[in-house]
Formats: structure tokens, C-alpha cells, sequence
């Protein structure tokens, strides 16, 4: 038998990527998601997903959906998980491939995300999804906690420029949480991947507070020299 009569013997099924994207802005952890426009399900929220085309791969499906929808490029990007039960889209079988995604929302474009009646929502706030976008979401924010612990993604969800405090904050709502100030500062700062600038902010007292960023070059030495970035609190 030929290859491609040995292929034809099997069903065809549609291949699609869904994309958990969060974003962090008035002290929350949030999720975007959209309303749909295709006449199945139309109306209902949904993750930012479509089907993956003739001539390009499921990752480069992935980043072109989250750039139509977010206006932006080179996004903090991860596979997450393959969904594939036959009956999880009762419109057609629909295999999906879930990326997560981590997205600074002052950078968001919210032009792009209008086309789409794209919206973010608080996580304890997040209305019912279509499908099984519910678990694709739990499964992210499962993973997101795991990976903030032992590498500095976290970073990708705040501005260039931030205080200690938002970046416990951060923390604090990724893990649902409080943490200590004390401990929290002592053990961020004694992995020396921040670098403290001459800046303040000001906007919430007339002391101020420190600016800090994340100094890449830093984390690689520390990675480099058999560190470890290790955040267990």
C-alpha cells in the first residue's frame, strides 16, 4: 500500500491551538478571554484560539493568533498540554494544543483585542468558558506557580521598571497568598538577579520607593555558575 492510501484509511481530524493568556495590573492576577463570533457557541466567553494552517507549524499557529489578538510580538510563550477527548468540542473533533502565555498589559494593544470583544477578568472573576477552556486555565495557572518558583518568568508580567512591592505583590497573587516582606525581600535579593536604579516611585508616598529591574545578565551568571534560582517560600 501506498503511503498516502495508508494515510487516507484514517480519519482526519481538525488540529487547533488555545492560548491562557495572564497579565497583571491593580494588584490581580488576570486572564483574557473573548467572546465568539463563529454561530456555534456564539456570544459565549472563550480562550483566543484557532485552527493551525496547511503550512505552518503549532507554535508559529500559537504566536500568530497571540499577535492578532494582543498587538504584540515576542511574548513570553509555553506549551502547555494537549487536549484530544473526541466529545470536547461538540461541533466538529477537535484536537487542541494549550500554550500559556505572559504579557505585560501596559504593552497590551487594546485596539486589537476590541476586534475580538477580548476582555480581562480578574481569576476569581473569570466568567464560564466554552469547552474545556476551564481546565486548560486551571491546568496554566498550576503550571505558571510551579515555574515562578524555580525561574524568573514572573518578570514578564511587570513593567521594565518596579518596586519590591509589586513584585511581591505579583507573587502574592500568582500563589494566592500573603508572604512575608521580610523574608520575601531577603530571599529575592540575596540571588542578585535585580538591579536597583537611582529612580523612585512616588505615587503611593512622598518618601518614595526604589526602582528596581530584572538584570538578565545577572540570572545567566548566577545559572552559569551552578546557581539555582530558587523562590520556595
Amino acid at each position: 500500500m501506498s503511503p498516502s492510501l495508508y494515510y487516507q484509511s484514517f480519519a482526519r481530524h481538525l488540529v487547533a491551538v488555545d492560548s491562557i493568556i495572564f497579565g497583571f495590573s491593580e494588584n490581580q492576577l488576570k486572564l483574557l478571554v473573548t467572546r465568539r463570533e463563529l454561530e456555534h457557541h456564539r456570544g459565549q466567553w472563550s480562550l483566543m484560539g484557532g485552527f493551525v494552517e496547511e503550512n505552518e507549524s503549532v507554535d508559529d499557529a500559537a504566536r500568530r493568533i497571540l499577535e492578532e489578538l494582543t498587538g504584540l510580538k515576542n511574548i513570553y510563550l509555553e506549551q502547555l498540554y494537549t487536549y484530544g477527548d473526541f466529545d470536547r468540542d461538540d461541533g466538529a473533533r477537535v484536537i487542541s494544543v494549550a500554550y500559556y502565555a505572559l504579557i505585560n498589559m501596559d504593552a497590551y494593544n487594546e485596539e486589537s483585542g476590541n476586534r475580538y470583544q477580548a476582555k480581562w477578568f480578574a481569576m476569581d472573576e473569570i466568567p464560564q468558558l466554552v469547552f474545556d477552556h476551564k481546565i486548560m486555565v486551571e491546568k496554566a495557572l498550576k503550571r505558571l506557580r510551579r515555574k515562578t518558583i524555580i525561574q524568573p518568568v514572573g518578570f514578564e508580567l511587570l513593567p521594565e521598571r518596579f518596586t519590591l512591592t509589586q513584585l511581591q505583590t505579583l507573587y502574592e497573587a500568582i500563589h494566592g497568598q500573603e508572604l512575608d516582606k521580610r523574608n520575601f525581600r531577603k530571599k529575592i535579593l540575596s540571588m542578585n538577579v535585580l538591579q536597583k536604579l537611582d529612580e523612585k516611585d512616588k505615587s503611593s508616598s512622598r518618601r518614595g520607593a526604589f526602582l528596581f529591574c530584572f538584570d538578565k545578565q545577572k540570572y545567566n551568571a548566577l545559572m552559569n555558575g551552578n546557581g539555582i534560582f530558587d523562590f520556595k517560600y
